[in-house]
């Protein structure tokens, strides 16, 4: 990806130019903070080298630049982290973004959720898609699934779009079992996501491409992302890597002409692959064999010509 760069930029810039999502682009992550009020032994946020130290965007900020965004109905601004309830300014950035934007949330949903019915309306955070659009993660080590259960039907019967997704981890999985019938008993829509990494000694998830997470390789490749990914101080990120390893970012949300591109661009780290980039998934539109990256190796290259499309 390549981005007109502006680390420094805050809300408050005039001559911002509207942020136009390419049609390739299948995702639009808002990372709002990447700390987390549990600590599950097989999280994937691993984040590496990022300078933490750093405040997090304010709310204002985030919103100036999240309503330049030009997108389409099927695409919404995803809100994550960590947990984005955490950021000082959750309820601000909610309601901020511009209503004919539409939003998802992921969550692990220890917050308040009648404080959250009081401030944000069901109609904020729904849209026609074949999944819930606020997607609650269950973690059997980190949470009682009773009291879970009993904040998510109070929501579901207030008119809100949720569920429950759990990441089936080898160690969870009668406990992931089991809250699988609770969930379908009271009428929870209830999922759950391919673990992915290494547990006792094997990797877990289905990957695209033969090596490329588990170490650095020195192989060369070419990258381009169908992802548009944000980072808690506004930063640009080519990929999950990138972002959770502390990486160069390759612009700001708020730089005054900001573009996206569609180009391929040269990578040094494969091998060092984050699996959510290279796990084979279902798009947004429930169609398996995505994948958020697309990678082409130095052969592919001197094959086909130009790098740049």
């Amino acid at each position: 990806m390549m981005y007109n760069s502006d680390s420094d930029c805050e809300a408050g810039v005039d001559s911002r130019s509207p942020l136009i999502i390419p049609e390739t682009y299948n995702y639009v992550g808002v990372f709002l903070a990447l700390h987390c009020n549990l600590r599950c032994s097989y999280c994937i946020n691993r984040f590496g080298e990022l300078d933490c130290s750093r405040p997090l965007l304010s709310g204002e900020a985030w919103v100036a630049g999240l309503n330049r965004i030009v997108s389409r109905g099927d695409l919404p601004i995803t809100l994550q982290g960590g947990e984005p309830s955490l950021h000082p300014d959750f309820y601000e950035i909610i309601n901020g973004i511009r209503p004919d934007l539409n939003i998802d949330l992921l969550t692990n949903l220890q917050f308040d959720v009648d404080e959250f019915m009081e401030r944000v309306t069901p109609a904020r955070i729904r849209r026609e898609a074949p999944y819930a659009s606020i997607r609650v993660s269950y973690h059997p080590e980190s949470m009682d699934l009773d009291k879970l259960l009993f904040k998510v039907l109070k929501m579901v019967e207030r008119g809100y779009s949720i569920g429950v997704w759990a990441v089936a981890h080898p160690q969870a999985m009668v406990a992931i079992a089991e809250a699988g019938e609770k969930c379908s008993t009271l009428g929870i829509d209830f999922r759950t996501k391919e673990f992915l990494g290494g547990y006792q000694g094997k990797i877990y998830g289905s990957y695209k491409f033969a090596g490329a997470i588990g170490g650095r390789t020195g192989r060369r490749v070419e990258c381009r992302t169908s992802e548009l990914l944000l980072g808690p101080h506004g930063d640009l990120y080519r990929c999950h890597s990138d972002l959770y390893g502390g990486r160069q970012s390759c612009g700001h949300l708020n730089a005054p002409d900001l573009q996206l591109s569609e180009c391929f661009q040269e990578c040094d780290y494969f091998g060092d692959c984050n699996p959510c980039d290279v796990k084979i998934k279902t798009n947004r539109f429930q169609e398996f064999g995505h994948t958020s990256v697309e990678i082409r190796f130095a052969e592919q290259t001197e094959a086909g010509g130009a790098s740049g499309v």
